[in-house]
């Protein structure tokens, strides 16, 4: 890459901004043939070699009253709280919270869990942020594989026919 857009690319990196940082690299090295996934990896790589410097965008916060008045603002009622395996190059597995809502394919993000507040590994952190948020709500929680990654694993909707 050319100097200015590695700075571009590094401004963005040491601001948590993944997705920017992509697209910058995407642009200056598709005559290349550089695809998404290459650029994802070139990201990736800055992101290890800034290091402790990235200011890292603190976490969703995953209390009660946080995802409780998430679930309120949602467009419709809560039928489901739900617990999604995601991944990228650079946070590795996540797990998404989600809303399964009354209205036929809808859903809502509730929060992203990177980890929880004590270290706790992402699907650990979601499935008791998951359950206690479907507790207070008097809905089911549906997260069937807590321990490994799946992102194919059933969904809620599926799983109930």
């Amino acid at each position: 890459m050319e100097e200015r857009t590695r700075r571009e690319v590094d401004a963005d990196v040491l601001l948590d901004r993944r997705m920017p940082a992509v697209r910058a690299v995407r642009e200056a090295l598709r005559p290349l043939g550089v695809g998404v996934h290459e650029a994802e990896q070139v990201v990736h790589a800055r992101y290890a070699a800034l290091g402790d410097r990235v200011q890292r965008r603190p976490s969703d916060p995953l209390d009660i009253h946080s995802l409780a008045a998430r679930a309120a603002a949602l467009p419709g009622r809560v039928e489901a709280v739900e617990g999604l395996w995601d991944g990228d190059t650079v946070h590795d597995w996540f797990v998404l919270l989600v809303a399964v809502l009354d209205a036929p394919g809808r859903e809502g993000r509730l929060a992203t869990v990177l980890r929880g507040r004590d270290g706790a590994p992402p699907g650990v952190a979601a499935a008791r942020a998951g359950q206690a948020l479907a507790d207070h709500l008097h809905v089911p929680f549906h997260f069937p594989s807590p321990d490994v990654p799946d992102d194919d694993a059933p969904r809620w909707r599926r799983s109930r026919g």
